[in-house]
């Protein structure tokens, strides 16, 4: 049976590097559960890319954060996983009241603690590094 899994990891930072980091490691979360044999999502990956939704104007935040639950909530035996290496944020506390209200199950889950450098050689040697700004590492 296949597992979906909503991606549950900080997205908003207090400056841009902490955005980026934030993003690293959200992708080295999505990662994490597809080596599982999960089928994740992060809707903070998707809805945020340029050109779709920002993040920083709040009525675009909350349109991105309900669209990627209402896609989530639709699919069979979905778990919520948080990945708190980076803590838990606002956003993804409202994930999880929102995941224990309907009744899913939510898992908690830390990455090893060498998780950046590790993501940041996976990024660098990826053929599109440059269009995704690794080339700036």
């Amino acid at each position: 049976m296949v597992k979906f899994v909503d991606v549950e990891t900080p997205y908003m930072g207090s400056n841009e590097n902490e955005v980026r980091r934030n993003l690293l490691y959200a992708r080295a979360c999505v990662r994490d559960c597809l080596l599982r044999g999960e089928t994740p999502f992060a809707s903070h990956l998707f809805f945020t890319q340029p050109g779709i939704l920002d993040d920083n104007i709040q009525t675009e935040r909350e349109m991105g954060i309900e669209a990627g639950k209402v896609l989530i909530e639709s699919l069979p035996n979905i778990v919520t996983v948080v990945y708190q290496n980076l803590g838990i944020s606002n956003g993804m506390q409202y994930g999880i009241d929102r995941a224990t209200k309907n009744g899913r199950t939510v898992e908690y889950r830390t990455l090893e603690n060498t998780w950046e450098e590790k993501e940041l050689e996976i990024a660098k040697k990826h053929s599109h590094a440059a269009l995704w700004g690794f080339n700036h590492f």
